[in-house]
This record gives structure tokens, sequence and C-alpha cells, in this order.
């Protein structure tokens, strides 16, 4: 039975000849494959899984190609400002000067003058570095570091025998007072783990200083003092005043520092010690003050750079500066702080 058609009146005539079109297939066979561009099937196969209808108002899918990368931020570069590098060169030479000249006052039974000194400089580092750092309840950080300051100085003064265990006691009895104190107060109760390494570092660079005192007591001493000192001044000087000139290359965008003058300040630093060494009486020797004197100028010059980077880091963190000059002292002070102690080693386990 087949389905009603029209008459025959509607139907088309066919030609005499064959009826156009592909031939039907052969009964039993399966049809012919598809003939068509090679790579459509495998394209197809390629992709794995049904294609998902595009919605209105989406963009087309582009190829991993053409996928635009996330562009990088750039960050500007900070200005070396050269008044200020030359502020802090100045800075640095002048401690230096001091620092040294302090030291030769220094005699036996006469200990006095240069811990006066040396307490004006613990001072000034309380100032510079607590303004810096803010640590919780600064008040109360820099009165305790000005009573391990003053007793550390005695310490250095009084002992019967020169050495260090003093003043590493009260090291201790300072911090732990500073952080109780913290904890005392419920407002600054949530910040004192945040605080504990600035707490650390402005009490154990009090300390520092006072090594000083201790290094004049022991024979070769004040010699080692000037050497040392006058290597960390010179090197932090150049360092800063090479950085007023040609800050490059820039270590870091954010910090206003360049490596010429890290570099350029060791080397010089060093060359002052071993000349300063030539003049010196035994043990000293040129080698063996510039082997101190490096030791000491390459101390300083990073860890005046070091302050620098902590400062960027702040600034970066959206701390808003305090104290503009006492935020520049940092560096030369943390400088002259960690060069102390170095002098103190090399004089003990090299001459």
């Amino acid at each position: 039975m087949f389905p009603s058609t029209s008459s025959d009146a509607d139907r088309e005539s066919w030609p005499d000849g064959p009826r156009p079109g592909p031939a039907a297939p052969t009964r039993g066979q399966p049809p012919a494959p598809r003939t068509g561009p090679a790579g459509t099937d495998g394209e197809r196969r390629e992709r794995g899984g049904p294609r998902r209808a595009r919605r209105a108002g989406e963009p087309a899918r582009r190829s991993e190609d053409e996928v635009d990368e996330p562009e990088e931020e750039v960050v500007p570069p900070v200005e070396v400002r050269r008044p200020l590098a030359l502020t802090i060169a100045g800075f640095a030479a002048l401690l230096g000067l001091g620092l040294v000249l302090g030291a030769q006052t220094s005699g036996p039974g006469n200990r006095l003058p240069f811990a006066f000194v040396i307490f004006g400089v613990q001072l000034l580092f309380i100032l510079a570095w607590t303004m810096a750092m803010r640590p919780p309840a600064v008040l109360l950080v820099a009165g305790v570091s000005a009573v391990v300051a003053a007793g550390v100085d005695v310490a250095a003064v009084q002992t019967d025998v020169a050495g260090l265990a003093p003043l590493g006691y009260l090291a201790v009895g300072g911090f732990l007072a500073a952080v109780l104190g913290q904890l005392v107060r419920r407002v600054d109760r949530a910040r004192v783990t945040d605080s504990l390494g600035a707490t650390l570092l402005i009490v154990v660079g009090v300390v520092a200083f006072g090594t000083l005192i201790v290094l004049s007591r022991i024979p070769a001493g004040t010699q080692a003092i000037m050497v040392c000192l006058t290597a960390s001044g010179v090197a932090l000087t150049v360092a800063r005043l090479t950085d007023a000139v040609l800050p490059w290359p820039r270590l870091a965008p954010q910090v206003p520092r360049g490596a010429a003058g890290v570099v350029a300040g060791a080397m010089v630093g060093t060359l002052v010690s071993a000349v300063l060494g030539s003049y010196l009486v035994a043990p000293f020797t040129p080698t063996r003050a510039a082997v101190l004197g490096l030791v000491a100028a390459v101390t300083a010059v990073l860890s005046d750079l070091a302050v620098g980077y902590a400062e960027a880091g702040r600034m970066m963190a959206g701390e808003l500066p305090t104290m503009w000059v006492a935020r520049h002292m940092q560096g030369p002070l943390g400088g002259f702080a960690l060069a102390a102690p170095a002098a103190y080693a090399m004089c003990m386990l090299f001459l």
C-alpha cells in the first residue's frame, strides 16, 4: 500500500533516458563512505564532545594562540633625591668621626668620656628606630631601651673583667621587660606578636653600641675601633655619595639605592683601613687592618641597605611615614650598630 498521491495530471513526465541522480546502492551492500575533506572527521573526533550553543551576547570562542596574556603591572622606580643622599652621607661621616674621636679619649681608668659619647649615640638610635618601626607602646619600648643603654654603659665601664656576659644579661632582661609591658595593655596585646622583631632589634642595637666600650678596655682594642669604625664611616659616606651621582644599577624599583654605591663604599672603606694599618703598631699590619676593615665596611653598607628595603616594605604596606629626620638617620645608625660587634669579634679572633 502506498500513500495517496496527487493526480496524474500534476505529475511531471520523465524523460526517456535514465533517471538523474546517484544510483541506489545494491541491496545487501553498505552505502559508500562519505567523501569530503580529509581533516573534517578527524577534527570532529579530536574535539571530543558535543558543541555548546553560544548564548546571545557571549563572545565567540578564540583559539589558545589568540588568548591575551595578562599584562604585568609596571612599577615606576622611586626617584633618587640627591640632596637627601648628600645629607645622609654627611650624617654618616659626622657620626663615624665622633665615634672614632670618642674612642681616642678612652684610657686606663678613664672610660667615662667615651661612655657618654656612646650613650648619646644610643639615644639617637632609640629615637630613630622607634619612630621608624613604631612598635606597640612606643614610649614604653623607648624608655626600657634607654634604661638598658644606661645599664650597659655602666656595666661595660665598672666590671672588673671586660666581657660581654653582663651586656647579654641586660639585653635579655630589657627585651622581656619591653614585651611584658606591651602585654599588660589590652590595646597593644593584639599586636605584640608582630612587634617582637622590632622590639628585639631596638634592644639589641642599643646593646651592640656598648661593645665598643668593652673593646676599648682590651689591648689593641682602641686601634681596632679606629680601623673598623673609620672603614664603616667611609663606606657609608661613599655609598651615599655614589647614590647621589650614579644610582646604577638599581637594586629594586622601590629602593632608591644603586649597586655601584654599595660596592664602591665597601672597596674604599677597605682601602682606607689598609692605609691606616700601615701607620699603626703591632699587632696591626696593612693586611690585618684590611681584613678588619673589609668585614666592618661590608657589614655597615649591607645593614644600611637592609634598612632601605625595610622602609620600602613599610611604605608598600600602606604605613604612613613619621618623623622624616629620624627615619633617614636609621640607616647609618644601624650600620654602625652592626659594625661594633663585628669589630669586637674580629679583634678577638683575628688579632
